[in-house]
């Protein structure tokens, strides 16, 4: 038996699809600023470069300063509900959210009981609309002071129920390369230059970020 696992454990796992295998395929992005890039060009974005790379139809549904579970005057209903607005037929659906749940205010006038409930009907209500596209969820960044604080309860909550659904989801906060805690990190790659946004990637993050999240979604399509 251990001879057996040994000599799995060299064979190869992931199977790429290329890039005919997307061709004319219908992807859309549905999230935060994250999504709309701020106040980037959606061009920019390590999402519409992959569509881009792999020739497929790019539908941007992003919203800033919207959350998954709450209804904000400002910025509009949560995600739990907003889904309703992407298109009828798409093939492949990205989700990244979180960070704006994340606030500890936010995140107490609701309660993390809600925020589970309202990322669950997020997650069904997707599989129910779109039962033949694959849904990938992405994570927030890591932040400062990470452990213990509402970020992680939010990542780790969004693992959890994704998952529950059978949802793949990237732990950005854990596995990306992107160093969001370090300010010295985000003056190079984050917006403003400055060091104090720390949501938003410039051209140059998106560019370091998008060989991880290719590897991530193409893991999961085989050639067809």
């Amino acid at each position: 038996m251990r001879k057996w696992l040994m000599i799995s454990c060299l064979m190869p796992v992931l199977v790429f699809a290329q890039t005919g295998s997307l061709k004319g395929k219908q992807i859309g992005v549905i999230g935060d600023s994250y999504v709309r890039n701020h106040v980037g060009k959606i061009e920019d974005t390590w999402h519409y470069k992959f569509a881009q790379k792999h020739q497929m139809q790019y539908f941007n549904y992003g919203r800033n300063g919207n959350c998954i579970a709450l209804d904000l005057e400002r910025w509009g209903p949560g995600m739990y509900q907003r889904y309703k607005d992407m298109k009828d037929s798409l093939d492949y659906i990205i989700v990244i959210a979180g960070h704006n749940d994340a606030v500890r205010e936010r995140l107490d006038s609701i309660g993390m009981d809600t925020f589970r409930e309202r990322l669950g009907l997020l997650c069904s209500g997707l599989i129910e609309r779109y039962p033949n596209a694959m849904i990938f969820f992405f994570t927030p960044w890591t932040c400062k002071d990470f452990i213990g604080s509402p970020r992680q309860q939010v990542v780790d909550t969004i693992l959890e129920i994704c998952g529950s659904y059978g949802i793949p989801v990237f732990d950005a906060a854990r596995h990306s390369n992107i160093f969001a805690a370090s300010e010295q990190f985000r003056k190079i790659y984050f917006q403003g230059g400055k060091g104090t946004d720390t949501a938003h990637l410039n051209p140059q993050g998106h560019d370091r970020f998008l060989p991880v999240a290719e590897k991530f979604i193409l893991q999961y399509i085989n050639e067809q």
